[in-house]
């Protein structure tokens, strides 16, 4: 059967391809809101906290009931250039009963930054995250965030050897890791997305870190171009020697695909943790 993207800022729409799409992000903001008031009121949340000059450098850190058994960073989506810490509080609640800390960034934007700065400033946060909580490290990024997130176990990950030898699993929800489609879509007109910075910040062009664990999931409702580049790094890493699995998740869209993570015992959590 032959097959081309003809409109790829269609083939990357979310909204323009889920029925209901309007719902959301505002449907993630008072679960957020009441799950963070609640950690606060608990005393188990740090809000806040820097890790570099720019305003959105900045981290919201969730504690455990007794003994820490490590740390979960999450970072967000949003095509590199929406959004923020404050809609995804409520995720971090199946982590924290695994007795997981969870930190979750915001992150300087584009077009103010380019991609390579958000891996930087990515970088950054996890190194100022993983200095406040001790033992390994999971990381967790939906979307955009699941470039970010594999960018953190490739060979030109900007966090230091040591560091990166605490990432025990990676797990790519809804992941973008080949860039080079992206050239063609509308909002690279925000974004500014060239050949180099494709091949310098795509996972998929680059080679994992030895050693390195990842998952790529995501929602079986996805767009093809979704679905396709969730199974693309899977395939290419695994080819590369590293241990990696691919989830195609029945009835989920790149929406809800995240609920997920607030139970502790659903699939996504443990997949998580199985790593």
């Amino acid at each position: 059967m032959r097959y081309r993207v003809v409109d790829w800022t269609w083939a990357y729409d979310n909204a323009a391809n889920i029925p209901g799409s309007q719902a959301w992000p505002q449907a993630w903001v008072e679960p957020a809101r009441l799950a963070r008031d609640a950690l606060v009121a608990e005393d188990r949340a740090r809000l806040d906290l820097a890790y570099g000059d720019d305003p959105r450098q900045r981290f919201d850190l969730f504690y455990p009931k007794g003994g820490l058994a490590g740390l979960v960073v999450f970072v967000h989506g949003g095509f590199w250039m929406a959004l923020d810490k404050g809609f995804w509080s409520h995720l971090a609640q199946g982590a924290l009963a695994h007795g997981h800390a969870v930190a979750i960034p915001s992150y300087p934007l584009a077009p103010e930054v380019r991609i390579a700065d958000i891996t930087k400033s990515i970088g950054q946060a996890i190194v100022a995250a993983a200095g406040i909580v001790p033992g390994p490290i999971r990381l967790i990024g939906h979307s955009a965030g699941g470039q970010l997130v594999t960018r953190m176990i490739s060979q030109t990950t900007p966090l230091p050897g040591e560091l990166a030898g605490r990432i025990v699993g990676t797990l790519s929800v809804s992941g973008l890791h080949d860039l080079r489609p992206l050239m063609h879509i509308a909002r690279n007109a925000t974004l500014k997305i060239d050949m180099n910075e494709a091949k310098s910040e795509s996972p998929a062009l680059l080679e994992p870190l030895p050693g390195s664990k990842l998952i790529c999931w995501a929602g079986a409702r996805e767009t093809s171009e979704f679905l396709r580049q969730n199974a693309l790094l899977g395939n290419i890493w695994r080819g590369l020697g590293i241990e990696t699995d691919v989830v195609e998740e029945p009835d989920r869209h790149h929406f809800n695909i995240l609920d997920g993570l607030v139970d502790p015992d659903h699939a996504l959590t443990r997949a998580l943790f199985s790593m």
